[in-house]
């Protein structure tokens, strides 16, 4: 297949609408289930490439699940403990593959942003991630294969009519590729720079220390940022992205958002959210915004009178801010990218609140000692990479 016509571009008044290879070739890709539209489409060859370079540098599968051209969550198969299985509601399944730990992973780190991604997948989907996948409001999935059972969950998944698609892992791009704005074509070569320890060598903080997990961590922020959209800020945790900021005009304002969804991921795992009693039969999606605001500074929104009853079981006692900073002041270790240099230090004095220890960023900015003074004031190790990673 060289062609596939689309129902319609980014809005339904864009017609007509395809995909298509210039040079002639075959299409890489085989729809096995739906009808995916332009934005899956960019969400799934994005999401691709993110996971597939997470394996090659980890060695681990990898998931992403993407929305509006960004990941809302990416991670490597690590296996998950009876606190994140409980708040990735996955603690009724069992044990789980390393695939399904990924997803698991990527899904949960942002469940409101995650509600209806698009997914994708480093190695063949397996019946564990596809049984996952079935229970979560979503688009679709790409992958480069699909066991036969977990190809049949998937294709009964919107009475038929979900996204499945399979990619040919052995294809590679053209070495520069072309896009077009307003009828004007801009080529530039690909960003193939290849994300190792050799570009977190050059630490520029007083402590030098990054451990091989720090060392992994980094690398993941760094891959995911390679793939979102700039400016852009992402941290880490134990193999899996906690909390991404996109498309920011302002670097501080990435860390900020990015620092706040870090921040939900642990404030989910605090005895407070985990003995919430919900009512019987609550749908996921509630269950999740119901969590979302009580952790969050609306929280009377649905602990009023009258209110909490259509949620919980049990009114909740409020989850208070000196409480919530208490809880936050658990988090460490967690490394923390940047797609282009920091230009001040308040970046670190935000990034320090929530749990921040390793860094890398390329450096560059003509206050670099301001931001190197600042990571010093607090212990952290930082690299400067070199390289930027703006992505548009």
């Amino acid at each position: 297949m060289k062609e596939l016509e689309l129902k319609y571009g980014c809005n339904p008044n864009q017609k007509p609408s395809r995909i298509f290879m210039e040079n002639g070739k075959e299409l890489p890709i085989t729809v096995l289930s739906g009808r995916p539209g332009y934005i899956n489409f960019l969400d799934a060859f994005n999401g691709w490439q993110l996971v597939r370079e997470l394996k090659k540098a980890t060695g681990l599968p990898a998931a992403t699940s993407f929305k509006h051209v960004s990941p809302a969550g990416a991670a490597v198969g690590l296996p998950l403990d009876e606190t994140l299985k409980k708040i990735y509601w996955v603690d009724d399944m069992g044990d789980l593959s390393p695939l399904a730990c990924a997803y698991a992973r990527a899904r949960g780190a942002d469940r409101m942003s995650s509600f209806g991604d698009f997914i994708s997948l480093s190695d063949v989907c397996d019946a564990d991630t596809a049984r996952i996948i079935k229970r979560e409001v979503s688009d679709g999935v790409i992958a480069p294969g699909y066991e036969p059972e977990a190809l049949e969950i998937l294709k009964s998944k919107k009475n038929g009519n979900y996204c499945v698609i399979r990619i040919d892992e052995s294809y590679e791009p053209d070495p520069t590729e072309k896009k077009q704005v307003f009828g004007i074509t801009f080529e530039q070569g690909r960003n193939e720079l290849k994300i190792d320890d050799e570009l977190m060598s050059n630490v520029v903080t007083a402590n030098k220390e990054i451990p091989e997990a720090a060392k992994r961590d980094l690398a993941i922020s760094l891959i995911t940022l390679k793939y979102t959209q700039s400016n852009s800020v992402c941290y880490v945790k134990d193999g899996q992205a906690i909390g991404i900021g996109a498309g920011q005009q302002s670097r501080v304002h990435c860390t900020r958002l990015a620092g706040q969804k870090a921040d939900n991921w642990f404030l989910r795992q605090a005895p407070q959210v985990l003995s919430l009693q919900f009512v019987d039969g609550i749908k996921r999606a509630d269950r999740d915004n119901a969590i979302d605001v009580y952790i969050g500074e609306e929280y009377m929104d649905v602990l009023a009178d009258g209110v909490w009853e259509k949620t919980f079981k049990v009114k909740p006692p409020v989850f208070t801010r000196e409480e919530k900073r208490a809880w936050l002041d658990r988090m460490t270790d967690v490394a923390l990218g940047s797609d282009a240099f920091f230009p001040f230090g308040d970046n670190i004095e935000r990034a320090k609140k929530s749990g921040v220890r390793y860094i890398a960023e390329p450096g560059g900015s003509v206050r670099d000692d301001q931001v190197i003074a600042t990571c010093d004031k607090y212990g952290m190790a930082m690299v400067f990479t070199g390289i930027r990673l703006f992505h548009h």
